[in-house]
């Protein structure tokens, strides 16, 4: 066995450290390239929304890039000049202060920042999600006789439905639009908070429980395009996505007869079967959605004997309901309703399930269990869950005026 010296041990451990380094940068380069096939939908988008969003982000990137290149450049550059061994740069230790830099250190940022506050506000109001569209496309205006298509979104656990109340048709898990029209979204939320979001139609916006957003948009071009909600919203968020379908107007009128030929009718009763937590639903679609179904739940009424949203927003500006408050008390009981019927979402805990906590380990900030009336513990029953009167709050009309 030849006996290695010294040197010739270490040329060997570092060729095979570089050999380890070649195999690690060879396999990173393998990985990064089966990203070539990913689309940059955001930057690359189809609605004429979703392009002035995208070059909102460019336009303030190259802004603000403005000031960190130069920077970063100068910070290469100085180092370079005035390093201990150049002995040609200029040594003054007694520098303290040069109007000229002064000058272009805060006019520059101060230009920035003004063009930035400048494109903010003006595409605050331009992209606002709540306001009609104006165009089409670049110098392209919305047609007189064009009227916008009015889709109702509902955002159930984990799947999103889609009603179409012109047609009298509804989806499940996905849509369809006709291309260079534009879309009246109505949209709200069955339990908790989601975001709906077609990246290459336009931004984000929030779906949320008991109330309505809106969204108005266009897509310019035909194609098959992915949604999602860009919100963690429970245990099957990541399956929670859809098919959005950009067509020509006949192959839009085609889509709506696809969905009237389905037989299967979407009312009151059907849409409490499906707003019951599932992942990964097939997509269905509705020959008839039941008249004011989409208000029902944006209301949290949908089942029957439950109060509306605006049934109570209706009591409060009269001065409330006195002696029926713990009966109305009732009929707002909305979370609870699936605890009861068994439909509770998976991961729920205590207080939001009102089941007894399944270890005594106590979450922070909890109040802490140290017993009650009937030997319960105080942290494991759920506020309000008792059988006595409501409380007296909620019982006395209000001693004067009150301006909503």
């Amino acid at each position: 066995m030849a006996i290695l010296s010294p040197n010739q041990r270490a040329a060997r451990l570092s060729h095979g450290t570089l050999s380890r380094k070649s195999l690690r940068v060879l396999a990173l380069l393998a990985v990064s390239g089966l990203l070539t096939g990913c689309g940059m939908v955001v930057m690359d988008p189809s609605g004429d929304v979703a392009v002035q969003q995208r070059n909102l982000i460019i336009a303030s990137t190259a802004l603000m890039l403005l000031v960190i290149l130069p920077v970063i450049a100068l910070t290469f550059l100085f180092a370079w000049r005035y390093r201990a061994s150049n002995s040609d740069a200029t040594y003054d230790p007694d520098f303290h202060h040069s109007t000229q830099l002064e000058v272009v250190i805060w006019t520059i940022p101060l230009l920035i920042i003004i063009a930035l506050g400048a494109m903010t506000w003006v595409s605050t109001h331009t992209l606002d999600p709540y306001r009609p569209l104006a165009r089409l496309a670049p110098n392209k205006p919305i047609p007189a006789d064009v009227k916008p298509l009015t889709v109702e979104v509902v955002a159930l656990d984990w799947k999103w439905l889609f009603i179409y109340p012109e047609y009298g048709v509804a989806s499940l898990n996905e849509m369809a639009a006709p291309a260079n029209v534009p879309i009246s979204f109505r949209i709200t939320s069955s339990s908790v908070w989601n975001t709906f979001y077609v990246p290459a139609l336009a931004g984000m916006i929030y779906a949320m429980p008991g109330m309505e957003t809106k969204l108005h948009a266009v897509m310019n071009g035909e194609g098959d395009f992915t949604g999602l909600s860009g919100m963690y919203s429970g245990a099957g968020f990541s399956r929670m996505n859809f098919g959005f379908r950009s067509l020509t107007p006949q192959g839009f009128d085609d889509w709506v007869a696809k969905a009237k030929a389905a037989g299967a009718p979407l009312d009151r009763e059907a849409y409490l079967k499906l707003e019951k937590p599932s992942e990964a639903e097939p997509v269905r679609y509705f020959s008839s959605v039941e008249g004011g179904l989409f208000d029902a739940a944006v209301g949290l009424c949908v089942a029957p004997g439950q109060m509306c949203v605006h049934e109570m927003h209706h009591i409060d500006r009269t001065g409330g309901a006195a002696n029926a408050s713990e009966a109305n008390r009732q009929r707002l009981e909305y979370d609870s309703r699936r605890v009861q019927e068994g439909d509770e979402p998976s991961g729920a805990t205590f207080p939001a399930s009102g089941r007894t906590p399944r270890s005594p380990e106590e979450p922070e900030g909890m109040i802490p269990r140290d017993g009650g009336q009937g030997g319960q513990e105080r942290g494991s029953v759920p506020p309000g869950s008792g059988s006595g009167p409501a409380p007296a709050q909620l019982n006395n009309p209000p001693t004067g005026t009150h301006q909503h």
